[in-house]
């Protein structure tokens, strides 16, 4: 049995996508789970489906956790469940930036704790929709000592979703990698309220992204992400961009739908860290002040 805690995009995508009878979801301490989890499921090729997940119940042991919550949510929704499961029980982080993924290794170092670094896209244009929007792979890593031992198990447990899955020691890099684009796409996206591609030809990004590549540049060369140039940082979130040109960025969709966006784990979490660095940070801050007055509005 594979649990998940978590029931967005991302966590409907990965219950659609494993055998039926071998997954549930994780409900928290505040909710009442009620029937199952229903919902229709539109894979990248092929038919519609009806997805029906169930709850996991009090004698269920998963074999792996895999946590797909948003990362604000992400420590208070392990903390309320942990203690349901035997220690030697993995959990696999999903979250997007960075930040949430040390503070549960660093809280829970005893236990298997892995995060997973995934180019697959998922949105719900309806609630009861769940849309396979674009394939990709997912790349899963140790946070903690003992996690290094079960990887191999949780990636041949995860290859049953037909989904491609890749083990991944330094998972941390991977991490690296996706925060680069995220920090270059989403908060533009969310801002000028378009899609990835739209925001290559506006003058918010035109006047800005030159300065963000040299600071994520001298942010990763600081924290042993090794030497990439600026160029090279904006080639790579310019690719992602047009090759994503008509997504919409999960930040964009949370501003759209009043939630609370994850700014403060993409452009919020570098800002940080320059600041514990001694790094000036300008343009991340500007990004992740302008993105959270959009959030309380």
């Amino acid at each position: 049995m594979i649990a998940i805690l978590g029931a967005g995009s991302l966590g409907r995508l990965w219950a659609a996508s494993l055998p039926s009878g071998r997954v549930a979801f994780i409900a928290r301490p505040a909710e009442l789970p009620g029937a199952s989890i229903r919902y229709r499921f539109r894979p990248f090729n092929g038919p519609e489906t009806d997805i029906h997940v169930p709850w996991l119940t009090a004698g269920d042991i998963p074999e792996v956790v895999l946590v797909t919550t948003k990362a604000g949510d992400t420590f208070e929704a392990i903390a309320g469940v942990i203690d349901r499961f035997p220690r030697q029980t993995p959990i696999l982080l999903f979250q997007n930036g960075l930040g949430s993924q040390q503070r549960v290794a660093a809280r829970w170092p005893e236990h298997p704790v892995l995060a997973a670094s995934t180019t697959e896209g998922a949105n719900r244009p309806e609630p009861d929709l769940l849309v396979h929007a674009g394939t990709g792979d997912t790349w899963v890593g140790p946070m903690t000592e003992s996690a290094g031992h079960q990887l191999n198990t949780v990636v041949e447990l995860l290859n049953a979703s037909g989904l491609t899955i890749h083990p991944e020691q330094a998972i941390l890099q991977r991490l690296w990698q996706k925060l680069v684009i995220n920090a270059g796409i989403n908060p533009y996206t969310a801002l000028l309220d378009c899609p990835n591609g739209d925001i290559l030809a506006s003058a918010l990004y035109q006047d800005t992204i030159d300065r963000l590549c040299h600071e994520l540049s001298e942010l990763m060369r600081a924290s042993g992400q090794g030497e990439q140039t600026p160029e090279a940082l904006r080639h790579q979130i310019e690719t992602v961009a047009r090759k994503t040109a008509r997504n919409t960025s999960s930040m964009r969709a949370d501003v759209l739908n009043g939630r609370t966006t994850e700014i403060n784990f993409i452009n919020g979490y570098l800002a940080k860290l320059g600041k514990d660095l001694g790094i000036q940070t300008p343009v991340n801050q500007m990004l992740t002040q302008r993105v959270q007055q959009l959030s309380t509005h």
